[in-house]
């Protein structure tokens, strides 16, 4: 029986849905796990310190593909851990770009996977909140900074917005659960308009904390993961994750049925989702523009 290496920085069972595109990739590809393939997880509890020891642990265990899910810091780990085993990585920015593969057409070494695009996608979340909330002038932005190449890309997109738009950002770096809370206690003195999260994995698996501080500051919020509105946050725009898992899996029952990971192109996300929590907008006094009711692809009642 094959085994599958996975690998992700963020805790266990913190995203059901996507974890189950995974397994219907695999499905699709023929693979069920106990079936007819093992799967190894590891999981960094988002400590991401802790990617390079989890990736060598694969190796050694000598398993027939890895799969990373957690954005470029696990795809990178993989990489460097291994230039023999199969790597289909997710991840957010470009992967050329990333230095993870030299083509997206034709990877040509053991690394190939699909980029969901919400790095590029800041600038659009960043209009969309504003449009919701016009006389928000003062913005502020929660960063995850362990993921460097991720921080540095959203940083740089949101300068660019926010000066075209006249708008004063603020960013906060926050990498555990209290460092959360602190930041939303600071909003006290210097209180903010509304709030813009990063797309990092680590605010995915924090979304009750996250929407429950922002109802709790009344402080209208975008984010990148469709999850975090969906457990109260006031907005989301991004690529479905579940779909990005899910054609990792169908990539790696491709590899274990044979096909070469330098052969296969990158796929890119072309499916985009823009959430709005109509109860929460009822909840904080914002009446939603029918323009944005009309565009909307969920509305959470």
């Amino acid at each position: 029986m094959p085994a599958i290496g996975f690998l992700n920085p963020g805790p266990p069972d913190a995203f059901p849905d996507r974890m189950r595109g995974f397994q219907e990739g695999l499905a699709e590809s023929g693979y069920a796990e106990g079936e007819n393939v093992s799967v190894l997880y590891r999981w960094a509890g988002n400590q991401p310190d802790r990617l390079a020891s989890l990736a060598a642990e694969l190796v050694k265990r000598r398993v027939s593909v890895i799969a990373t899910t957690g954005g470029s810091a696990a795809a990178a780990a993989a990489k460097q851990a291994t230039t023999v085993i199969p790597v289909v990585f997710a991840v957010a920015a470009d992967p050329v770009g990333l230095g993870l593969v030299t083509s997206l057409s034709r990877p040509n070494g053991n690394l190939t996977g699909i980029n969901y695009f919400s790095n590029e996608l800041t600038a659009k979340r960043l209009a969309l909140l504003h449009d919701l909330v016009p006389s928000a002038t003062r913005i502020a932005v929660l960063v995850e900074p362990s993921n460097t190449v991720n921080a540095a890309t959203i940083v740089k997109d949101v300068k660019a917005v926010a000066d075209g738009m006249g708008l004063q950002v603020r960013f906060i770096n926050v990498s555990n659960s209290r460092e959360i809370d602190a930041a939303f206690a600071s909003f006290e003195q210097e209180r903010p308009d509304a709030l813009l999260c990063g797309n990092d994995q680590f605010f995915t698996s924090r979304r009750v904390q996250l929407a429950n501080l922002a109802s709790r500051y009344q402080l209208p919020s975008a984010f990148s993961a469709l999850e975090i509105a969906q457990a109260g946050g006031l907005m989301s725009y991004g690529t479905s994750l579940a779909d990005a898992w899910h054609q990792v899996g169908g990539y790696v029952g491709r590899i274990l049925r044979g096909a070469k990971p330098g052969e296969l192109p990158v796929l890119q996300a072309t499916k985009f989702r823009f959430v709005i929590n109509h109860q929460t907008a009822r909840m904080l006094g914002i009446n939603v523009p029918p323009s944005l009711l009309t565009i909307a692809d969920e509305l959470v009642e």
